[in-house]
């Protein structure tokens, strides 16, 4: 899943930085929503190929409103049934779209999204809270470091502010 990448080591280290500022900015942060707009904020403005970056909430049973983001306009409201943060929060799984033409369920928000990444949040009792959900508008933009940093933070969210 996720192309794999070369990088060079000064590459592989801006990941392992982002990581670690989110987690020394969150060390003592007790709110959900300031949690979101930090993690937001920390990816959107240091990885060039993010170009929509946010958080969709589980508000009721089967529903998704915006949450923090960056980047245009997001969809306001997405039930579990439609789109790729939908499967994400339905299955529980991540979604991967290097090309989003060839999706039919997915949501154009944006006419210049080309691939879409979507990361749930999961309690420890198995329950999705929330999925992160990251567009880009390049094609097949999202490497395996991208997929492994979003992931490990969404665990951490997940394990944190359930």
């Amino acid at each position: 899943m996720g192309k794999p990448m070369k990088l060079k080591k000064s590459d592989i280290e801006k990941y392992e930085n982002v990581e670690q500022v989110i987690y020394s900015l969150l060390e003592d942060e007790d709110d959900w929503i300031s949690a979101m707009a930090t993690v937001v904020s920390e990816l959107h403005n240091n990885f060039s190929h993010f170009n929509w970056t946010g958080f969709y909430r589980v508000v009721s049973p089967g529903l998704l409103k915006i949450g923090p983001y960056q980047g245009t306009h997001g969809c306001i409201t997405i039930p579990f049934t439609n789109g790729v943060c939908g499967s994400a929060a339905l299955t529980g799984e991540t979604q991967l779209v290097p090309d989003v033409r060839t999706r039919k369920d997915h949501i154009a928000c944006s006419a210049t999204t080309l691939s879409e990444i979507v990361v749930p949040v999961i309690s420890p009792n198995g329950d999705v809270f929330a999925v992160l959900d990251v567009d880009s508008d390049k094609l097949d933009a999202f490497t395996e470091y991208d997929i492994n940093l979003l992931k490990t933070l969404c665990d951490y969210l997940g394990k944190k502010y359930s």
